[in-house]
Protein backbone atom coordinates (compact mmCIF):
# COMPACT_ATOMS: atom_id res chain seq x y z
CA UNK A 1 0.00 0.00 0.00
CA UNK A 2 0.92 3.63 0.08
CA UNK A 3 3.70 4.86 2.26
CA UNK A 4 3.31 8.47 3.36
CA UNK A 5 -0.41 8.80 2.88
CA UNK A 6 -1.99 9.41 6.26
CA UNK A 7 -1.05 9.67 9.96
CA UNK A 8 -1.49 13.39 10.45
CA UNK A 9 -0.18 14.38 13.84
CA UNK A 10 -1.67 17.09 16.09
CA UNK A 11 1.08 19.49 15.01
CA UNK A 12 0.68 18.57 11.35
CA UNK A 13 -3.06 19.20 11.57
CA UNK A 14 -2.55 22.79 12.64
CA UNK A 15 0.39 23.47 10.36
CA UNK A 16 -1.62 22.42 7.32
CA UNK A 17 -4.85 24.19 8.17
CA UNK A 18 -5.64 27.36 6.26
CA UNK A 19 -7.98 29.82 7.93
CA UNK A 20 -10.12 32.68 6.70
CA UNK A 21 -13.09 34.52 8.15
CA UNK A 22 -15.46 32.39 6.07
CA UNK A 23 -13.91 28.92 6.13
CA UNK A 24 -11.12 26.60 7.24
CA UNK A 25 -9.20 24.09 5.12
CA UNK A 26 -7.81 20.93 6.67
CA UNK A 27 -5.51 18.58 4.78
CA UNK A 28 -6.77 15.03 5.28
CA UNK A 29 -4.44 13.05 3.02
CA UNK A 30 -1.30 13.69 1.00
CA UNK A 31 0.90 11.53 -1.19
CA UNK A 32 -1.73 10.32 -3.64
CA UNK A 33 -0.55 9.71 -7.21
CA UNK A 34 -2.50 11.93 -9.64
CA UNK A 35 -5.88 11.56 -7.90
CA UNK A 36 -8.90 12.24 -10.10
CA UNK A 37 -12.16 11.64 -8.25
CA UNK A 38 -13.84 10.84 -4.95
CA UNK A 39 -17.28 9.56 -4.00
CA UNK A 40 -18.86 9.17 -0.56
CA UNK A 41 -20.07 5.71 0.45
CA UNK A 42 -21.33 7.02 3.78
CA UNK A 43 -20.39 9.87 6.10
CA UNK A 44 -17.09 8.22 7.09
CA UNK A 45 -15.91 6.32 4.00
CA UNK A 46 -15.02 7.48 0.51
CA UNK A 47 -13.78 5.94 -2.71
CA UNK A 48 -10.77 7.55 -4.42
CA UNK A 49 -9.31 7.05 -7.89
CA UNK A 50 -5.76 7.64 -9.06
CA UNK A 51 -5.25 8.26 -12.76
CA UNK A 52 -2.51 5.58 -13.10
CA UNK A 53 -5.18 2.98 -12.29
CA UNK A 54 -5.58 2.45 -8.56
CA UNK A 55 -8.85 2.55 -6.62
CA UNK A 56 -8.87 3.15 -2.86
CA UNK A 57 -11.18 3.09 0.13
CA UNK A 58 -10.44 5.81 2.70
CA UNK A 59 -11.93 5.94 6.19
CA UNK A 60 -12.09 9.60 7.22
CA UNK A 61 -12.38 8.76 10.93
CA UNK A 62 -9.30 6.59 11.43
CA UNK A 63 -7.46 7.79 8.28
CA UNK A 64 -6.95 4.23 7.08
CA UNK A 65 -6.60 3.80 3.33
CA UNK A 66 -6.69 0.48 1.51
CA UNK A 67 -6.46 -0.50 -2.13
CA UNK A 68 -9.41 -2.18 -3.87
CA UNK A 69 -8.34 -4.53 -6.65
CA UNK A 70 -10.24 -4.39 -9.94
CA UNK A 71 -10.24 -5.88 -13.43
CA UNK A 72 -10.34 -2.75 -15.60
CA UNK A 73 -7.94 -2.46 -18.54
CA UNK A 74 -6.84 1.14 -17.93
CA UNK A 75 -4.57 2.94 -20.37
CA UNK A 76 -2.74 5.61 -18.37
CA UNK A 77 -1.75 7.83 -21.28
CA UNK A 78 -1.83 11.63 -21.37
CA UNK A 79 -5.10 12.85 -19.88
CA UNK A 80 -6.47 9.30 -19.72
CA UNK A 81 -6.44 6.80 -16.88
CA UNK A 82 -8.79 5.81 -14.07
CA UNK A 83 -11.11 8.79 -13.85
CA UNK A 84 -14.52 9.42 -12.25
CA UNK A 85 -16.03 7.21 -9.55
CA UNK A 86 -19.62 7.24 -8.31
CA UNK A 87 -21.20 5.15 -5.53
CA UNK A 88 -24.96 4.54 -5.52
CA UNK A 89 -27.07 1.84 -3.86
CA UNK A 90 -24.20 -0.62 -3.22
CA UNK A 91 -22.96 -0.21 -6.79
CA UNK A 92 -19.78 1.49 -7.99
CA UNK A 93 -19.77 3.21 -11.39
CA UNK A 94 -16.37 4.13 -12.74
CA UNK A 95 -15.14 5.84 -15.91
CA UNK A 96 -11.76 5.25 -17.43
CA UNK A 97 -9.73 5.34 -20.61
CA UNK A 98 -10.02 1.73 -21.74
CA UNK A 99 -7.02 0.14 -23.43
CA UNK A 100 -8.35 -0.97 -26.83
CA UNK A 101 -4.94 -2.06 -28.15
CA UNK A 102 -2.16 -0.37 -30.16
CA UNK A 103 -2.41 2.81 -28.03
CA UNK A 104 -6.06 3.29 -28.97
CA UNK A 105 -8.52 3.94 -26.16
CA UNK A 106 -12.08 4.94 -25.41
CA UNK A 107 -14.00 6.69 -22.66
CA UNK A 108 -15.60 3.65 -21.04
CA UNK A 109 -17.74 3.07 -17.94
CA UNK A 110 -17.80 0.01 -15.70
CA UNK A 111 -20.27 -1.04 -13.02
CA UNK A 112 -19.64 -3.40 -10.12
CA UNK A 113 -20.89 -4.32 -6.65
CA UNK A 114 -19.01 -2.63 -3.83
CA UNK A 115 -16.46 -4.96 -2.26
CA UNK A 116 -13.71 -3.59 -0.02
CA UNK A 117 -11.11 -6.02 -1.39
CA UNK A 118 -11.93 -6.61 -5.04
CA UNK A 119 -14.51 -5.27 -7.48
CA UNK A 120 -15.30 -7.08 -10.70
CA UNK A 121 -16.49 -4.40 -13.10
CA UNK A 122 -18.57 -5.03 -16.19
CA UNK A 123 -18.53 -2.43 -18.96
CA UNK A 124 -21.92 -0.77 -19.43
CA UNK A 125 -20.72 1.86 -21.91
CA UNK A 126 -17.83 2.18 -24.35
CA UNK A 127 -17.35 5.20 -26.62
CA UNK A 128 -16.95 4.21 -30.24
CA UNK A 129 -14.77 4.38 -32.19
CA UNK A 130 -11.56 3.80 -30.21
CA UNK A 131 -9.09 6.61 -30.92
CA UNK A 132 -5.32 6.83 -30.65
CA UNK A 133 -5.14 10.09 -28.70
CA UNK A 134 -4.06 11.12 -25.18
CA UNK A 135 -6.57 14.00 -25.01
CA UNK A 136 -10.07 15.00 -23.92
CA UNK A 137 -11.79 12.04 -22.30
CA UNK A 138 -14.30 14.21 -20.41
CA UNK A 139 -15.47 11.39 -18.19
CA UNK A 140 -17.78 12.62 -15.43
CA UNK A 141 -20.73 10.58 -14.19
CA UNK A 142 -24.08 11.69 -12.76
CA UNK A 143 -27.14 9.66 -11.79
CA UNK A 144 -30.49 11.36 -12.27
CA UNK A 145 -33.57 9.29 -11.47
CA UNK A 146 -33.02 5.95 -13.24
CA UNK A 147 -30.48 7.29 -15.74
CA UNK A 148 -26.69 7.49 -15.84
CA UNK A 149 -25.27 10.55 -17.62
CA UNK A 150 -21.71 10.34 -18.97
CA UNK A 151 -19.53 13.05 -20.51
CA UNK A 152 -17.50 11.80 -23.47
CA UNK A 153 -14.81 14.23 -24.63
CA UNK A 154 -13.96 14.61 -28.32
CA UNK A 155 -10.43 13.21 -27.91
CA UNK A 156 -8.86 16.22 -29.62
CA UNK A 157 -10.67 15.38 -32.89
CA UNK A 158 -12.62 18.64 -33.23
CA UNK A 159 -15.49 18.18 -35.66
CA UNK A 160 -16.14 14.62 -34.50
CA UNK A 161 -18.29 16.37 -31.88
CA UNK A 162 -20.71 17.24 -34.73
CA UNK A 163 -20.96 13.62 -35.88
CA UNK A 164 -23.74 11.89 -33.90
CA UNK A 165 -22.81 8.54 -35.49
CA UNK A 166 -19.78 8.59 -33.16
CA UNK A 167 -19.76 8.96 -29.37
CA UNK A 168 -16.78 11.32 -28.75
CA UNK A 169 -17.87 14.93 -28.12
CA UNK A 170 -21.26 14.10 -26.65
CA UNK A 171 -23.30 13.68 -23.49
CA UNK A 172 -24.44 10.09 -23.05
CA UNK A 173 -27.60 8.92 -21.27
CA UNK A 174 -28.12 5.22 -20.48
CA UNK A 175 -30.10 3.24 -17.93
CA UNK A 176 -28.28 2.15 -14.77
CA UNK A 177 -27.89 -1.38 -16.11
CA UNK A 178 -26.34 -0.12 -19.34
CA UNK A 179 -29.44 -0.54 -21.48
CA UNK A 180 -30.64 2.33 -23.67
CA UNK A 181 -33.60 4.55 -22.73
CA UNK A 182 -36.34 4.45 -25.33
CA UNK A 183 -36.95 8.19 -24.94
CA UNK A 184 -33.44 9.21 -26.06
CA UNK A 185 -33.33 11.56 -29.10
CA UNK A 186 -32.75 8.81 -31.67
CA UNK A 187 -36.10 7.21 -30.87
CA UNK A 188 -38.22 10.35 -30.48
CA UNK A 189 -36.96 12.87 -33.04
CA UNK A 190 -37.37 12.23 -36.76
CA UNK A 191 -34.33 14.38 -37.60
CA UNK A 192 -32.10 12.37 -35.23
CA UNK A 193 -32.60 8.88 -36.62
CA UNK A 194 -28.87 8.69 -37.43
CA UNK A 195 -27.80 9.53 -33.85
CA UNK A 196 -26.25 6.72 -31.85
CA UNK A 197 -28.90 5.52 -29.39
CA UNK A 198 -26.90 6.45 -26.28
CA UNK A 199 -26.35 10.10 -27.30
CA UNK A 200 -28.39 12.73 -25.45
CA UNK A 201 -26.60 15.92 -26.57
CA UNK A 202 -23.70 16.73 -28.92
CA UNK A 203 -21.09 19.43 -29.56
CA UNK A 204 -18.93 19.35 -26.42
CA UNK A 205 -15.13 19.41 -26.28
CA UNK A 206 -13.80 18.19 -22.93
CA UNK A 207 -16.45 18.32 -20.19
CA UNK A 208 -14.64 17.53 -16.92
CA UNK A 209 -17.38 18.67 -14.56
CA UNK A 210 -20.97 17.47 -14.18
CA UNK A 211 -23.45 17.52 -11.30
CA UNK A 212 -27.13 17.15 -10.45
CA UNK A 213 -28.87 20.07 -8.75
CA UNK A 214 -31.13 18.97 -5.90
CA UNK A 215 -33.06 22.22 -6.29
CA UNK A 216 -34.29 22.05 -9.90
CA UNK A 217 -33.32 18.44 -10.77
CA UNK A 218 -31.26 19.66 -13.73
CA UNK A 219 -27.88 18.28 -14.76
CA UNK A 220 -25.17 20.95 -15.04
CA UNK A 221 -21.77 20.62 -16.66
CA UNK A 222 -18.53 22.47 -17.26
CA UNK A 223 -16.42 22.23 -20.39
CA UNK A 224 -12.87 23.14 -21.42
CA UNK A 225 -12.55 25.45 -24.38
CA UNK A 226 -9.36 25.70 -26.40
CA UNK A 227 -7.38 28.92 -25.82
CA UNK A 228 -10.29 30.60 -24.07
CA UNK A 229 -13.91 29.60 -24.09
CA UNK A 230 -14.39 27.48 -20.98
CA UNK A 231 -18.05 27.39 -19.98
CA UNK A 232 -20.68 26.30 -17.46
CA UNK A 233 -24.13 25.23 -18.63
CA UNK A 234 -26.89 22.63 -18.59
CA UNK A 235 -27.41 19.24 -20.16
CA UNK A 236 -30.32 19.53 -22.61
CA UNK A 237 -32.19 16.87 -24.54
CA UNK A 238 -31.21 16.63 -28.20
CA UNK A 239 -29.30 19.92 -28.31
CA UNK A 240 -25.89 20.93 -29.67
CA UNK A 241 -23.23 23.05 -27.93
CA UNK A 242 -21.56 23.70 -31.28
CA UNK A 243 -17.95 22.50 -30.99
CA UNK A 244 -16.03 22.93 -33.31
CA UNK A 245 -18.30 25.17 -35.36
CA UNK A 246 -18.29 27.53 -32.37
CA UNK A 247 -15.20 28.65 -30.48
CA UNK A 248 -17.07 29.97 -27.39
CA UNK A 249 -14.78 33.02 -27.42
CA UNK A 250 -11.55 31.05 -27.69
CA UNK A 251 -9.05 30.37 -30.46
CA UNK A 252 -6.89 27.45 -31.50
CA UNK A 253 -3.62 27.19 -29.59
CA UNK A 254 -1.86 28.45 -32.73
CA UNK A 255 -3.89 31.65 -32.39
CA UNK A 256 -6.09 31.01 -35.42
CA UNK A 257 -9.83 31.68 -35.16
CA UNK A 258 -12.21 28.78 -34.52
CA UNK A 259 -15.65 30.29 -34.95
CA UNK A 260 -18.11 32.67 -33.28
CA UNK A 261 -18.74 32.65 -29.55
CA UNK A 262 -22.33 31.57 -30.14
CA UNK A 263 -24.96 31.66 -32.84
CA UNK A 264 -28.64 30.85 -33.10
CA UNK A 265 -29.51 27.18 -33.22
CA UNK A 266 -26.90 26.10 -30.68
CA UNK A 267 -27.12 25.72 -26.90
CA UNK A 268 -25.90 28.81 -25.08
CA UNK A 269 -23.93 28.27 -21.85
CA UNK A 270 -24.82 30.12 -18.67
CA UNK A 271 -21.26 31.40 -18.21
CA UNK A 272 -18.15 31.74 -20.42
CA UNK A 273 -14.55 32.26 -19.28
CA UNK A 274 -12.21 34.05 -21.69
CA UNK A 275 -9.33 33.56 -21.09
CA UNK A 276 -9.76 30.01 -19.85
CA UNK A 277 -9.54 29.09 -16.17
CA UNK A 278 -9.25 25.34 -17.01
CA UNK A 279 -12.55 24.63 -15.29
CA UNK A 280 -12.68 21.16 -13.77
CA UNK A 281 -15.29 19.77 -11.34
CA UNK A 282 -18.53 21.50 -10.31
CA UNK A 283 -21.42 21.11 -7.89
CA UNK A 284 -24.59 22.95 -6.96
CA UNK A 285 -24.27 23.43 -3.22
CA UNK A 286 -26.93 22.14 -0.84
CA UNK A 287 -26.03 21.84 2.85
CA UNK A 288 -26.00 23.38 6.29
CA UNK A 289 -22.28 24.15 6.73
CA UNK A 290 -22.38 26.95 4.14
CA UNK A 291 -26.15 27.42 3.98
CA UNK A 292 -25.74 30.94 2.59
CA UNK A 293 -24.33 29.22 -0.54
CA UNK A 294 -27.39 27.04 -1.16
CA UNK A 295 -28.36 26.89 -4.86
CA UNK A 296 -25.02 28.45 -5.88
CA UNK A 297 -22.61 26.68 -8.22
CA UNK A 298 -19.15 25.87 -6.89
CA UNK A 299 -16.61 25.68 -9.71
CA UNK A 300 -13.03 24.43 -9.39
CA UNK A 301 -10.10 25.50 -11.55
CA UNK A 302 -6.86 23.84 -12.59
CA UNK A 303 -5.19 26.88 -14.15
CA UNK A 304 -5.48 29.48 -11.39
CA UNK A 305 -6.06 26.87 -8.64
CA UNK A 306 -9.24 28.58 -7.49
CA UNK A 307 -12.61 27.74 -6.01
CA UNK A 308 -15.31 30.00 -7.45
CA UNK A 309 -18.91 30.55 -6.42
CA UNK A 310 -21.51 31.52 -9.00
CA UNK A 311 -24.92 32.81 -7.98
CA UNK A 312 -27.35 32.39 -10.85
CA UNK A 313 -31.05 32.21 -11.61
CA UNK A 314 -31.99 30.21 -14.69
CA UNK A 315 -29.55 31.32 -17.39
CA UNK A 316 -28.76 34.65 -15.72
CA UNK A 317 -25.56 35.17 -13.75
CA UNK A 318 -26.06 37.29 -10.62
CA UNK A 319 -22.41 37.34 -9.58
CA UNK A 320 -19.20 35.31 -9.56
CA UNK A 321 -16.88 35.31 -6.53
CA UNK A 322 -13.45 33.73 -6.05
CA UNK A 323 -13.61 32.00 -2.64
CA UNK A 324 -9.87 31.30 -2.65
CA UNK A 325 -7.06 31.09 -5.15
CA UNK A 326 -3.68 29.33 -5.25
CA UNK A 327 -3.92 27.87 -1.74
CA UNK A 328 -4.01 24.09 -2.22
CA UNK A 329 -2.98 23.52 -5.85
CA UNK A 330 -4.84 22.49 -9.00
CA UNK A 331 -8.28 21.33 -7.88
CA UNK A 332 -9.47 18.21 -9.67
CA UNK A 333 -12.67 17.24 -7.85
CA UNK A 334 -15.18 18.65 -5.36
CA UNK A 335 -17.86 16.79 -3.38
CA UNK A 336 -20.21 17.51 -0.45
CA UNK A 337 -20.53 15.36 2.65
CA UNK A 338 -24.30 15.57 2.63
CA UNK A 339 -24.86 14.90 6.35
CA UNK A 340 -22.75 17.87 7.41
CA UNK A 341 -22.54 20.03 4.29
CA UNK A 342 -18.74 20.09 4.52
CA UNK A 343 -16.86 20.28 1.23
CA UNK A 344 -14.08 17.92 0.15
CA UNK A 345 -11.52 18.95 -2.47
CA UNK A 346 -9.09 16.69 -4.33
CA UNK A 347 -5.96 18.18 -5.90
CA UNK A 348 -3.57 17.15 -8.65
CA UNK A 349 -0.65 17.39 -6.22
CA UNK A 350 -1.98 14.36 -4.35
CA UNK A 351 -3.88 15.85 -1.43
CA UNK A 352 -7.44 15.68 -0.10
CA UNK A 353 -8.81 18.68 1.84
CA UNK A 354 -11.84 19.25 4.05
CA UNK A 355 -13.46 22.71 3.88
CA UNK A 356 -15.60 23.74 6.82
CA UNK A 357 -16.43 26.68 9.12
Amino acid sequence: MKKTLILISFFFYFSTNLYSKEFKLEKIVEGLDKPWSLSFIDKENILLTEKPGKLYLLNLKNKKISEINHNLKVLDFGQGGLLDVLFKDENVYISYSEDRGNWASSTSVGKGKLNKNNIKFENIFRAEPPIESPYHFGSRLVIKDKYLFITAGERGQGMIAQDPTKHPGSIIRINLDGSIPKDNPRFKDKDKKDWLPEIFQIGVRNPQGMTLSLFDNKVYLSNHGAKGGDWFGTVNYGENYGWKILGWGGTNYSGTKIGPKWKKGFTKPIKYWVPSIAVSAILIYKGNEFKEWNQNALITSLKDKSLRKIKFVGNKIINEEIIFKDKIGRIRDIKIQKETGEIYLLTDNGSLWRMYK
